[in-house]
This record gives C-alpha cells, structure tokens and sequence, in this order.
C-alpha cells in the first residue's frame, strides 16, 4: 500500500512535526501523552469532547462539513461522542455582529476541548476599515488563546509527486516543517496606522520583538528538530532590520542548549529562491510571523496543492488548540463543490491526536485519507480528470476508516 500519513510529536512539544510512515513506527514517546513539554495540551482521553468550528467563509463551511463527517465515522467506529458547537468567525462574524471574532466565540473556544477552523476572507469585506475585516478577528483570536506557534508542514507525498508544479526530482522526498511566531511581529506591533504628514498619507507598522518571544519559538524549533532531522535554519533579514539581528542573536543563544542540532541562517529573499531550487536542503525552519505567513505558502505548493495541507497553532496549556488548513477560503470556488477537504480532515487527525489525546483516532483519519489517494479519488485541484466534489471526498474518506 501507499504509505500511511503519521504525525511525529516531540517530547517538548505536544503538536509538531507532521511526516509520513507506518503509525506503527512512531516511537512510543510520541503516541501518548505526559511529558514535561514546551507547549502542551490539557485535555485527556474521555468519552465525550466539545469541538467547536468555525467554517468562517468561501469554501470554509464545505470543507467543515467534509470534515465532520469522517471524524464523525472515527468516533462511532471507536466508541466515542464529539458534540460539535458551532462559532462565527471572519467575515461570517462581521455580517452577523460586525465583529470578525465576537467575545461570544471567543467564549466558547475557550470553553471547549479543541477547535477546528476552515477559512475566513473575501472580497466582501476588503475595503472594511481594518478593525473590521476578517483577517483581524484571526489575529484577535491567535493573541486571546496565547497561540503562539504555528506549526506547516511540507511533506510530498508519492501518491501526489506529479501533482506538483515542480519536476519530480526537486519535489520527491521534501519533508520540510516551517515553525511561524504567530502573536508578534508586524502584525501586531504598535504604533501603526495611516495618517497625514506633510500633505500626504502616511502608513506605517512596526516590526517588533522581544526576546523572550524569540526565545519559545526557537525552542520550539529546536524541540522539532531533535526529533527529526537534527537541522533548523533560522530565516530573518538580519542584514537591513535590527530586529532580525536580535532575533539572530537569539537563535544563536538558544541554539547553545541543543548541541545535536546544526543551525544555519538565510535571508528571507534567500530562503524563499531556495525553496524552489534546492527544497530539500531544509528541515526544519523557523521564522517570524510576516517571512512564514509568505514561506509556508510557498513551501506547501511543492506539495502540489494547499489543499492537502494541515496546520496546529498551539500555546497556552491552559486552553485548546486551534487546527486548520493551510489554505485560504477561495471565494472564487464557494458553493461550487469543488473544494478539496483533505487538508482540513488532516487538521482533524492533528487535532485529535494532540488536543484530544486520541491517537488512535488520528491514525484511523490519516489511513482513510490514504487509502483514499491509493484508490485515486482526486479533487479539483489534484487533477484535471476523473475528479469528485469536496462532500463526495469527505463521504470516500468516512467509508474507509
């Protein structure tokens, strides 16, 4: 058979690296829970959880629901409940409260066991004013539950080489992991705004770190690392931007404690040529938030298509994990059937591994997705022929747990 996807968690980190091999090859450490780690989740194994999700907008409420109905197979099959509390996010939000992340989900997220979000935005709302248009309820979400690693993996699947823009040679065997700062950086620093000065507008963000902000996410990194490749290459532009060079600065300093792990640098205009050239020089990377908000897009498409690729943004222990896709809301797609729910079933499997501490669960998701791949089951954006819809997938994949 084709090979079966896994999720490799670290000891020091309880969401991380996403690879693929038999679950039966996953070292004991990484299939339960207990360990003193980095970030870590709270919720133990039981017979009931609370999920909220958040379809958000486009493709967000297909693709949720392509999710639910395997996870929903996972649990009748495994003899476990999921009630699932549905919450208003994005541009679904602001047309509902003109708030892209009301305090009522912001409540109920964290009342729940874990989250499960698809995808928000669309030209709908792009000329709000900036407090209200979708992407600022994700970052008001991201910075209320402390979540402040992003964790994307790249990993090419056999089943999926041809799919890639790229040559086979270049893409086969890449299993790259981009580690994103997600609750610093441009997108948050202060002052920033539009004004007037001298008789013109004025637009202007900081760029802003502190160190012990750099200091978890390197940690994270290296964590990873030791549990893979051994390797982590540090992205910043460290030549022109003096935050860069304290991020530099720290990386190298936390880099002391992990002796095993080979650091490297690029620039981040550097990393992005490299990606395409050379992709698997990489194994773990790690960066802030605005170079991975651009990295691990890019990165994912080696893969062949964002839809096929999951992420966690995990943080605070005292509260749950938010997992989603990789991709956007497509609006351009909505309503058509032709989204691919791969990547937020794979969301799912991450989630109930690492949020829900059923790992059983997760391994029971990632094989069905496989076997659905082996049998040759293609959305739109997998193929140009033969393809199915993304409710049509998301039955496929339920009927092979």
């Amino acid at each position: 058979p084709g090979m079966l996807l896994r999720l490799s968690v670290l000891a020091a980190i309880s969401a991380s690296a996403l690879s693929f091999a038999p679950p039966s090859a996953l070292p004991a450490a990484t299939r339960a829970r207990g360990h003193a780690t980095s970030v870590t989740m709270s919720v133990k194994k039981k017979d009931k959880y609370t999920v909220t999700t958040l379809p958000g907008d486009g493709i967000g409420p297909e693709i949720i629901a392509g999710a639910i109905v395997a996870c929903d197979a996972v649990a009748k099959k495994q003899g476990f409940e999921i009630e699932w509390k549905e919450a208003l996010i994005g541009g679904a939000a602001l047309d509902a409260h003109n708030d892209p992340c009301p305090e009522s989900t912001l409540d109920q997220m964290k009342a729940s066991d874990s989250c499960l979000l698809a995808a928000i935005g669309g030209p709908k709302w792009d000329k709000n004013p900036r407090e209200l248009r979708p992407e600022t309820g994700l970052l008001k979400m991201r910075k209320e539950l402390g979540l402040f690693a992003n964790l994307r993996p790249a990993t090419v699947l056999d089943q999926l080489v041809d799919a890639s823009t790229l040559k086979p040679e270049i893409v086969k065997g890449v299993d790259i992991m981009v580690v994103r700062e997600l609750t610093g950086d441009v997108y948050f620093g202060e002052p920033k705004g539009i004004e007037q000065k001298d008789g013109e507008r004025f637009g202007f963000n900081n760029m802003c770190y502190k160190e012990s902000e750099i200091r978890r996410i390197a940690k994270v990194a290296f964590d990873l690392a030791m549990k893979r490749g051994k390797k982590v290459c540090s992205i910043d532009k460290a030549n022109v931007l003096d935050v860069s060079q304290l991020w530099r600065d720290v990386v190298i300093e936390e880099s002391a404690n992990y002796p095993e792990v080979e650091l490297t640098h690029q620039y981040v205009d550097n990393a992005a040529m490299q990606l395409i050239r050379w992709p698997k020089q990489f194994d773990v990377m790690v960066t802030g938030n605005i170079f991975g908000d651009i990295l691990s897009d890019e990165a994912s498409m080696l893969v062949g298509s964002l839809g096929m690729l999951p992420s966690a943004s995990v943080g605070d222990p005292s509260g749950p994990g938010v997992f989603e896709p990789c991709h956007g809301s497509a609006p351009d797609i909505a309503g058509t059937d032709k989204a691919n729910p791969l990547a937020t079933i794979l969301s799912a499997a991450m989630m109930f591994r690492y949020d829900l501490d059923r790992p059983d669960a997760a391994d029971a998701l990632e094989a069905a997705v496989n076997k659905a791949l082996d049998d040759g089951l293609r959305t739109a954006d997998l193929a140009t022929e033969n393809t199915i819809g993304c409710k049509q997938m998301g039955e496929e994949v339920a009927k092979r747990i």
